[in-house]
């Protein structure tokens, strides 16, 4: 789903909102969610999931063409963790899925 599918699905949901409301809406919480996260602030939204920072220490790569050792510096990178409703709604859901198609 792409972020104009979840514009689409929220104006269609909700009569009373218009694409552009709807659209507004999806980037301010995007935008909400991306500034927590700048700032180092974990996000849970209970049912869904979390989001939060990882640390990846400084580290030596291999360029894969000449085969060069590279230095990688150290980052933080976003991590999304599901949450046990998520989890267990997309597990039970691709089993439906798979037992349909064994049919």
């Amino acid at each position: 789903m792409t972020r104009s599918d979840l514009v689409e699905e929220l104006a269609s949901r909700f009569g009373q909102l218009t694409h552009r409301d709807a659209e507004f809406a999806v980037k301010a919480i995007l935008d909400a969610m991306n500034d927590a996260l700048v700032r180092g602030h974990r996000i849970e939204i209970r049912g869904f999931g979390s989001f939060s920072i990882n640390h990846r220490p400084p580290r030596m790569g291999r360029n894969p063409r000449s085969g060069e050792s590279v230095a990688i510096p150290q980052k933080r990178v976003p991590h999304f963790k599901p949450g046990k409703a998520l989890r267990e709604a997309v597990d039970q859901r691709t089993a439906e899925l798979e037992s349909k198609l064994k049919r």
